[in-house]
């Protein structure tokens, strides 16, 4: 069980950041017109989902409180290799805050001990595999006092081939990933029967998609929590090779990964987004995770599974003050 779960956990960081890399890729595209964003994003598979089934999960006081100055859209990532639906490896809350001029990607951890709806407690990865990406908002709205309404899914399976895309990313790998980096890189070159190089030295260099995967995959040099500053420094270094990307050449990548999406939201409601992100401004995107070290989870296990708990409605506050208020989310 102890090596299944710990398995499993080794995909959770690359699957952030292919979502957080395609979100990028996906807002900067609209910044260059609807043109190129309806001919380029054709291979994106559109799910239609009950509207009004969605605006039963969410509370009521929310809705009075809040207006759609403050929009926020559920990113999910999967594993599709295998061929079935599988839960979700990553949960994430893309927050355009027209109203504090701001942008946010709140993770919230998978592992969470949630409710989800005609099937009682569980992961919230489980949500997924229950009822895709509609049951997954209405879990993270029932749960967390959120306002969601549509969803994009990510097939992460592609990663190191959307990093290839971008040219490689920059990372100062440390003497302590060093050894641990390396064994991560031939695994990914096994699993994924991807053609690669382990590293000759420690230091600042341009990593191919194979060698980030393998980085973002570390897990014994630290803590689970620890391995989110890696994953945060692939982060930056793929925003900084986004924003490079010229008019010319953004179609040739946004095709390349646009087969690996799927989302409820129709053209007007992305172009409509990314104007909003446009404004707030791209390069400042503001990031968090919940429950939070220390403050929010106690790891438990039930039936001998791994599981995050926390006090439900301090973390539901915790998150609405932090997504809605632009309230610092620890010092609340």
């Amino acid at each position: 069980m102890a090596k299944r779960e710990k398995k499993k956990k080794r995909m959770k960081k690359s699957t952030k950041i292919t979502l957080i890399t395609i979100t990028a890729i996906l807002l900067f595209a609209i910044g260059f017109g609807a043109v190129y964003f309806y001919s380029t994003f054709s291979g994106i598979k559109k799910d239609t989902i009950s509207k009004s089934d969605i605006e039963g999960s969410i509370d009521k006081d929310v809705k009075e409180k809040y207006d759609d100055s403050i929009i926020n859209i559920a990113l999910l990532g999967v594993d599709r290799r295998k061929g079935d639906t599988g839960r979700s490896d990553a949960t994430m809350v893309l927050t355009v805050d027209k109203k504090h001029n701001k942008l946010k990607l709140t993770s919230i951890m998978r592992d969470s001990y949630v409710s989800i709806d005609g099937h009682g407690m569980d992961k919230l990865n489980a949500a997924f595999a229950y009822g895709g990406g509609a049951l997954s908002i209405k879990t993270i709205n029932q749960n967390f006092g959120l306002n969601i309404t549509d969803y994009v899914v990510v097939d992460f399976g592609e990663l190191a081939d959307i990093i290839d895309a971008l040219g490689g990313v920059d990372i100062n790998v440390k003497q302590s990933e060093f050894t641990e980096t390396n064994k991560y890189i031939e695994s990914v070159m096994r699993e994924a029967n991807k053609p690669g190089k382990t590293l000759t030295a420690p230091g600042m260099q341009r990593l191919t998609g194979v060698q980030a995967v393998g980085y973002c995959r570390i897990r014994y040099t630290d803590s689970d929590f620890a391995r989110t500053d890696r994953q945060r420094d692939v982060l930056v270094a793929m925003f900084n090779k986004v924003k490079t990307i010229s008019p010319t050449e953004l179609p040739g990548v946004i095709k390349k990964i646009s087969p690996y999406l799927e989302t409820s939201l129709g053209v007007s409601d992305i172009l409509n987004l990314g104007t909003g992100v446009l404004k707030s401004g791209i390069g400042n995107i503001q990031q968090q995770i919940f429950p939070i070290e220390g403050l929010d989870n106690c790891v438990g296990t039930t039936t001998g599974t791994f599981y995050f708990k926390y006090d439900k409605d301090a973390l539901k506050k915790r998150i609405q003050n932090y997504v809605f208020e632009d309230k610092d989310a620890k010092n609340q």
